[in-house]
């Protein structure tokens, strides 16, 4: 439980649906939501199904990149700094797909 101060705001209708709606579009609670946007973030919404399908498809290349180092460091037949190279930049494309969809982003708007 989040030991803190407690604040209530009053919201209008509308202003109420609003943090609803966007808090269920990133998966977050509504306080959750508020307290990045109080830090200076804006989270991305949830991605969809296609995300998740490419990042699994990924992963399966990925493992078995990794079988073919294995198997390539075993019976030394394999160029192995080639191998490694790919899975590094396999590594960083998978990053950086998690970053554009997941992470949220740190705002530079200042708070008047």
């Amino acid at each position: 439980m989040r030991k803190g101060i407690k604040k209530q705001f009053w919201l209008s209708k509308e202003e109420a649906d609003d943090l609803k709606s966007k808090a269920e579009s990133t998966c977050l609670t509504e306080a959750a939501l508020f307290r990045m946007l109080l830090k200076g973030y804006h989270p991305k919404e949830k991605p969809d199904m296609y995300f998740y399908d490419a990042l699994r498809q990924l992963s399966y290349i990925g493992n078995n990149l990794n079988q073919l180092l294995k198997k390539a460091n075993t019976l030394n037949f394999i160029d192995t700094p080639m191998l490694l190279k790919e899975i590094e930049a396999w590594q960083k494309f998978r990053s950086d797909i998690e970053r554009r969809f997941l992470q949220p982003e740190k705002s530079d708007v200042k708070w008047q």
